[in-house]
């Protein structure tokens, strides 16, 4: 259970990373609301984190946590911000969803 609460608390992370890209092209009451946005991803993604780290190890947890993010808003780059893709890119994204995917395999 607690697996699914961190890759929840991971996607929260894009949510809020996304929020912030959303606002940075927003103006006025428009990107004041994508604020309120990043208020609420960021705090229920760290109340996830929180709530996976009483049973999963910090380390593993945290590497997860902000893997997830990271390849998930590097995705929502490419997809909503119209963000580069190229080879490099798409081979380091690739390694760290592996690399995500080793430390589940790999704790207990």
């Amino acid at each position: 259970m607690n697996w699914i609460l961190l890759i929840i608390a991971g996607l929260f992370e894009v949510g809020f990373a996304t929020c912030l890209g959303k606002a940075k092209e927003a103006s006025g009451s428009t990107a004041q609301w994508w604020y309120v946005g990043f208020v609420i991803c960021i705090s229920i993604s760290m109340y996830l984190l929180i709530k996976a780290t009483q049973s999963l190890p910090i380390g593993t947890a945290y590497a997860v946590w902000t893997g997830i993010g990271a390849a998930g808003t590097v995705l929502l780059g490419i997809l909503v911000f119209k963000e580069p893709v190229d080879f490099w890119r798409m081979f380091f994204i690739t390694s760290l969803v592996l690399s995500i995917i080793g430390l589940k395999v790999v704790t207990h």
